[in-house]
């Protein structure tokens, strides 16, 4: 935990920089997408799925420079590899940053992790590991459809809620 915070101090004390923005533009409408994932093959098949769904997407090579992005950009997906740049899995740098996130950010962003150990569409894992969905390595061949399901039943289950904010504009 304190190696997080020490991370989280870091990225937070280096300010402003333009080049640590993932995107240069991102057009109306456009879904987001950030990919963290170490190993090449499987993260090639990922972005794949997620350029398929007409996802801007933006792969970091560490967990600061994954971290860096999400503060100036709240994507609309998250694919986290358990082991992105730890060994340790409960000691993931990104997952816990996405933890520390205000309720309202975080529930913008549909966070999908990619695990070894857990099963697909997992909800107990998902909730215990504070994630939307788990998305075992696999089934790293249906990326796609499991992501479109995925995203499409939270977007119907956040409808009202998100409705409602809107309405008292807190959206």
């Amino acid at each position: 935990m304190e190696e997080n915070k020490t991370l989280l101090n870091e990225v937070a004390a280096e300010g402003y920089d333009a080049a640590d923005r993932p995107f240069d533009f991102v057009g109306e409408g456009s879904a987001t997408a950030l990919v963290c994932e170490p190993d090449p093959a499987v993260r090639e098949k990922i972005v794949g799925a997620l350029r398929g769904l007409n996802y801007q997407v933006t792969e970091p090579a560490t967990a600061k420079e994954a971290i860096k992005y999400m503060r100036f950009h709240v994507y609309d997906v998250v694919v986290l590899d358990e082991l992105f740049d730890t060994e340790n899995p409960a000691a993931n740098d990104v997952l816990m940053y996405l933890e520390s996130l205000a309720t309202t950010t975080r529930r913008r962003i549909f966070v999908v992790l990619v695990s070894g150990q857990y099963r697909t569409l997992d909800n107990m894992a998902a909730f215990n590991r504070s994630v939307n969905l788990v998305l075992n390595l696999k089934n790293i061949d249906e990326t796609g459809k499991i992501v479109k399901q995925g995203v499409s039943d939270n977007a119907a289950f956040y409808h009202v809620f998100r409705e409602t904010l809107q309405k008292i504009g807190k959206a």
